[in-house]
């Protein structure tokens, strides 16, 4: 018997959920093995719908709970469909009756008619979404006492999906860039796209005339300015926007990375743009550079939760007891970059991340090593809307440019080596 028109999309969203909030998996892995198959329209819907119900997951359970006598299991298959059906109805703008149709076939042989009830009755009462989402428990309390003043702005960041940020290979054609493509300029060869285009169509990017990458991760490697020709090692590299940053800024580029699978974005990436760099597969905790560099960019692994207007599914596999092991990784891997620095050298840190543990106090720990001197980043290095902190740092969250589509949240601070 033939799938009913959507349900394939349905199936693969149901697929990605679960393996999102029961396995732990990011939506960038669970999608391609739920959606590898479908027509590319039919992966995307899977997608909107998967993200959409991340994003507003606390608020949806909410209206599910509030339409049952008794509270559904958190992992019950009818919960994760009643949270995908009022997503398309609330979010999507999806036609009940096509909701209902698509819905309903989820559940063959379960409690389909408890589905249709909650959902009907939560039609009927004409329910709606608060105008920010609220965020789970695990982060939300965390951030109220992180960013007291900041945490309904962080929510505004992530009410609605974010545009297409892209990053030029020569920053000087930002202005021609921006007509062609109709963009809006962000300065130092950023442009801002509007959301929902088909990335690999758009005039450019045959040619490798840029990349996408959000604004606020671009902002680390141009702390370390032109390359004129030195070496840099980019430090825990993939998925290589910063290493194909830097190469474009002249400097000759040895980026490593323990995962093969995520260096392969950075291959084709590099053949596309037509940029270099040596890439090196290793543990950088046992690897050994041959000869010291005048730059190391340490983008390092971090819980990723401000990525979450982007990828909503970190708020939901986010586990505070980690950032332990998460931070005692980021000390070792700080203290083996010293170390293959030369005198004079640069190091600059960076997470994406919203954790003050993987942020700021980070940085405290390394301004406060004697072979290290902080070099504060000046207001003048940083798009308009920015500013350094008081430190010399710098933080970004989704909270800022929201009404221009915010960016990502992220953390970056400089030092030389003494």
């Amino acid at each position: 018997m033939p799938d009913i028109a959507g349900l394939p999309a349905r199936r693969a969203a149901l697929q990605v959920l679960d393996a999102v909030l029961r396995r732990g998996e990011t939506m960038d892995v669970a999608l391609p093995r739920a959606a590898g198959r479908l027509r590319p329209a039919d992966a995307a819907l899977a997608r909107a719908i998967a993200g959409e119900s991340l994003r507003w997951l606390t608020d949806l359970d909410a209206l599910i709970d509030g339409a049952t006598r008794q509270r559904l299991a958190d992992d019950a298959k009818v919960r994760s469909v009643l949270r995908l059906m009022l997503a398309q109805a609330l979010r999507l703008d999806t036609p009940p009756h096509a909701v209902v149709s698509t819905g309903l076939e989820l559940l063959m042989g379960g409690p389909r008619r408890l589905a249709h009830g909650v959902f009907s009755t939560l039609m009927k009462q004409d329910v709606r979404l608060p105008v920010l989402p609220s965020l789970p428990d695990t982060v939300g309390d965390r951030w109220a006492h992180q960013w007291p003043d900041r945490v309904d702005a962080i929510r505004q960041g992530l009410a609605e999906l974010p545009p297409l940020d892209i990053m030029l290979r020569d920053p000087a054609s930002e202005a021609e860039w921006a007509e062609r493509l109709g963009g809006t300029p962000l300065g130092h060869g950023r442009l801002r796209l509007p959301r929902g285009q088909a990335v690999t169509e758009l005039p450019g990017y045959a040619q490798g005339a840029w990349w996408v990458q959000d604004m606020a991760a671009t902002i680390p490697a141009s702390l370390l300015g032109d390359g004129a020709g030195q070496r840099v090692l980019d430090l825990c590299a993939a998925p290589g926007g910063k290493s194909l940053q830097l190469a474009a800024a002249g400097w000759e580029v040895i980026a490593l990375e323990i995962s093969k699978r995520r260096l392969e974005r950075l291959r084709d990436n590099l053949d596309r743009t037509g940029l270099a760099a040596q890439i090196v597969t290793a543990d950088a905790l046992q690897w050994q550079p041959q000869e010291k560099f005048d730059a190391i960019l340490l983008d390092a692994p971090c819980s990723a939760t401000g990525t979450c207007r982007r990828h909503p599914d970190v708020l939901h596999r986010f586990l505070p007891g980690r950032l332990d092991e998460m931070t005692q990784l980021q000390q070792a891997l700080c203290d083996r970059a010293i170390d293959w620095l030369k005198p004079g050298g640069r190091l600059v840190y960076a997470v994406c991340s919203l954790e003050r543990e993987e942020g700021e106090e980070q940085a405290s720990s390394l301004a406060s090593d004697r072979r290290l001197e902080p070099q504060p980043i000046s207001p003048e290095e940083l798009p308009a809307s920015l500013d350094p902190t008081s430190e010399g740092w710098l933080r970004t969250d989704p909270g800022m440019m929201a009404e221009a589509g915010g960016m990502d949240g992220f953390f970056a601070a400089r030092f030389v080596r003494r």
